[in-house]
Parts: structure tokens; sequence; C-alpha cells
């Protein structure tokens, strides 16, 4: 069987494992390209290395005149890293997930289950333990809805409902009386669950195993984007958040 499309990937580094075995089982050509993790702590500078990087791949002609026929991001919103990122002259096609942790777990419902009574509420997985300089990472939801604002400017550029729902989720506490491992099948013989178990014990907290999925990065590389579970950016436009959990963001 040959394959049917080729793409550019750029992802952050804490999906390498996940998506190297995905890569392994689709039938398209897909190019990767992985970005450093710690580059979510800097959105203006993760804005620009992946823009920089569509530019580029953009521009890329194979033998034959051929073109790449989108550019993937492995990535969320990423506390608005991903925010105003421009496909020039091919698509782009991103899953709608505020950060790493909606596709490690597999779809937006599946994350607001586990996290949606504390957001802010750390967690870790193996591309967080192989790929950066902690263990845990947090929701990135308090960035991308621009907790440095006041209400009534949140009101002004939001409107009145997304202002309200950002200011409910800004004011949630975290009590981290638990360490959170999200366990993909695929990679659960590397053993970090049971590292992060050993450390829960050894602090006197609660292990929490969350069951991961590849859903969102198998459906990322596979091509035929459901609307509702990824974003299509055309040529010429730009992702613009809308901070919820139902559309993240969109193309304008």
């Amino acid at each position: 069987m040959t394959a049917k499309s080729r793409y550019r990937l750029l992802s952050c580094n804490v999906f390498r494992r996940e998506l190297l075995v995905v890569l392994g089982r689709t039938l398209n050509l897909v190019d990767p390209d992985f970005l450093e993790l710690g580059l979510h702590e800097k959105p203006g500078a993760l804005n620009e290395a992946v823009q920089s990087r569509i530019d580029a791949a953009s521009e890329v002609i194979f033998p034959g005149g051929a073109r790449y026929d989108a550019i993937l991001l492995g990535y969320g919103l990423c506390g608005n890293g991903i925010a105003g990122v421009e496909a020039r002259s091919l698509p782009l096609v991103i899953p709608r997930a505020h950060d790493c942790c909606t596709v490690l777990l597999g779809s937006r419902a599946d994350f607001l289950s586990r996290f949606g009574d504390n957001l802010s509420a750390s967690w870790s997985s193996v591309g967080c333990i192989e790929g950066g300089d902690s263990y845990f990472r947090v929701s990135e939801f308090g960035r991308t809805s621009e907790s440095d604002l006041e209400y009534a400017q949140l009101v002004e550029k939001y409107g009145e409902e997304n202002a309200a729902y950002a200011r409910d989720i800004l004011s949630q506490d975290s009590s981290e009386t638990e360490l959170r491992f999200i366990e993909i099948p695929e990679t659960a013989g590397l053993g970090y669950a049971e590292l992060m178990r050993n450390k829960a014990l050894g602090e006197g907290r609660d292990f929490v195993l969350i069951p991961g999925s590849l859903r969102l990065l198998e459906g990322l590389v596979a091509g035929g984007w459901d609307e509702a579970e990824y974003l299509v950016v055309r040529p010429g436009e730009r992702i613009e958040p809308v901070y919820d959990h139902e559309r993240v963001f969109e193309a304008r």
C-alpha cells in the first residue's frame, strides 16, 4: 500500500514517545520536528519557534514540484504560545486542546472528567520526565485566560460569559495531596508509573494512575480531521483563542 498524504509535523517534545508509536502505524508520510519542551514557559519564544518552522515548511518543494499537504501541530493553545500563529501557503491542523494534558488523555471530555474540579492540578507523563527539567506540568488554562488582566478587561476583550468562566476557573484552589501520572498503554513498559508511585509513597501522598490515549495524536496524523476535534487553519488565516473548553480556538 502507498502513502496517502505527506505532512510536516511540528510537535512539543512531550509527545515524542507517543508520536513515534503513532508514526510507526500510519500510512501517511510524516516528517517530524520535535521542539524543546520548556518553550511553553515562554509563550513568545514558543510562538516564534513554531511560526519560523511553519514558514520554512511552507517553502519546501519535493522532486516533481510536490509540497506538503498540511502542517500538523502537536500542541494545544499552550499558555497562548500558539495564539496568532498563521498558516502561510499550507493549511495548519491542531487538536482543539488547551494543553498537552488534554491531548494525552485523548479528549476534552476526559480532561474535564479528570481535572474539571481542579484545573490547575499537576500531573506527569513519560514526556514530562524524559524531556523536561521537572516531573510535573499543570494546566495551561490560567495562562491562556490571561490571569494578569482585571475582570473588567476580560469582559471588554472576551465578553461577559467568557470572562465569568475564566474568573471562576482562576479562583479555584489547587490542593496537591496526590501525584498523578498519565499512562499510555503503548509506553507503559518504560516503568515511569512505578517511579512516580514510589515518589508519592516517599512524600506521603496518594498516587493516581490516569489512563491516557493516543486517540488525538492518531487522528492528527491520519487526516480527514473531525472539525469538532481539530482546527484546520487555511492559508492566510491565523489561530485565535476563544478561551472555552468547547472550541478552544478558531481560525480567523
